[in-house]
């Protein structure tokens, strides 16, 4: 079953932003994972959530999702993004 993770950030730094999203997307891809939706325009339809940038990906399961996570090769990306930016993320399985 196919598996997303969501995720809300707030790039604090967005220069240092720049290189993240330079160094994420090698280990996505990696396995097996391919971005859904990456910091597009979006529009609050209920309530007060505003994000300042959504992305989401899609893995082929939710065990993927956190091997990607966990790996060796997304080590250095998401140190970076730990220290630049405010971030909620999820993983969650699709229908």
């Amino acid at each position: 079953m196919s598996a997303y993770v969501i995720v809300e950030i707030e790039a604090l730094d967005p220069v240092r932003y720049e290189e993240y999203k330079r160094l994420a997307p090698p280990s996505i891809a990696a396995f097996g994972g391919r971005y859904v939706v990456r910091g597009g325009r979006s529009e609050t339809l209920e309530g007060d959530w505003n994000p300042k940038r959504i992305v989401i990906l899609e893995f082929e399961s939710l065990e993927r999702a956190r091997q990607w996570w966990d790996c060796s090769e997304y080590r250095d990306a998401k140190r970076l993004r730990q220290e630049i930016a405010r971030t909620r993320m999820i993983a969650v399985e699709g229908v």
